[in-house]
């Protein structure tokens, strides 16, 4: 008895995105909590570097502080914000997940559009309410 192979024009892995696999939301919803997971680790360091300046001395301060208020620091402030506010709300999320609610498909755009729009409205007020 002998096997056949597997068709060749069949895709290896789900993950081969391109033309076998189309992009999904919840795919790139998922993709996107890892990511900020990682960013929220890296962005652990800027904080640490905060805490330490405030600690060391006033001139160590204001070296962090004039870092931490250009653009460049602004966008990263601004971006690890909406990091923070993304992995707690897709978190959240999946709190739901884990009491078996939320898997119908229509259920799980539904919840990940929210989740998208909580973190980019989110992250506005904190940021709107930050300058005020």
């Amino acid at each position: 008895m002998s096997v056949k192979p597997a068709s060749s024009n069949r895709p290896l892995s789900p993950f081969m995105i391109g033309p076998y696999y189309k992009p999904q939301l919840t795919s790139m919803l998922s993709i996107t909590h890892r990511l900020t997971g990682l960013a929220l680790a890296f962005g652990t360091i800027f904080i640490a570097a905060w805490v330490t300046a405030a600690a060391t001395s006033p001139e160590a301060y204001a070296q962090f502080a004039w870092a931490a208020n250009s653009i460049i620091g602004k966008l990263l402030l601004i971006a690890y914000t909406w990091a923070l506010v993304y992995h707690l709300c897709n978190g959240i999320r999946h709190l739901f997940w884990d009491t078996g609610r939320g898997f119908a498909l229509k259920s799980a755009y539904a919840s990940g559009y929210a989740v998208v729009g909580a973190s980019v409205v989110l992250t506005a007020v904190i940021w709107v309410a930050a300058y005020l």
